[in-house]
């Protein structure tokens, strides 16, 4: 017979609180970061980082541009495809937009989770990694 000897909560090198904190579930991944809209011209825009809640590929990066008086959604566009490992959960294989920004000449620096810089011309809605 195998027996296996575990500290007991409150027992030697134990805390009770760090019993009780092992025994709870943790989540997979921390929630994305929140990324305020940016208006350049008479768009806003924003980050949308749930791409496959609205049958995208993936989740995270992604922007959606919407018409400033209106409200209406005039574009999506990818910032950058994220390639998911078969093998490990999708969740915590994610990436997404950290920060935006509004640049000189009407364009958008961004900034993914993993610290990759990005730059979309607004205009001609092309993305160039920098």
């Amino acid at each position: 017979m195998l027996a296996l000897a575990l500290p007991i909560a409150g027992g030697p090198g134990v805390s009770t609180a760090r019993a009780a904190e092992a025994a709870l579930p943790s989540p997979k991944r921390v929630a994305p970061p929140e990324v305020p809209p940016v208006v350049v011209g008479n768009l806003r825009i924003e980050a949308l980082q749930w791409g496959r809640d609205r049958g995208l590929e993936q989740d995270g990066g992604y922007i959606v541009a919407y018409d400033r008086k209106s409200g209406a959604e005039q574009w999506t566009l990818r910032i950058y495809q994220t390639v998911y490992e078969p093998k490990l959960e999708r969740d915590v294989q994610d990436v997404f937009l950290a920060t935006m920004r509004a640049t000189k000449g009407g364009g958008l620096a961004i900034t993914d989770e993993k610290g990759r810089r990005y730059y979309v011309n607004l205009r001609t809605r092309t993305v160039v990694r920098r």
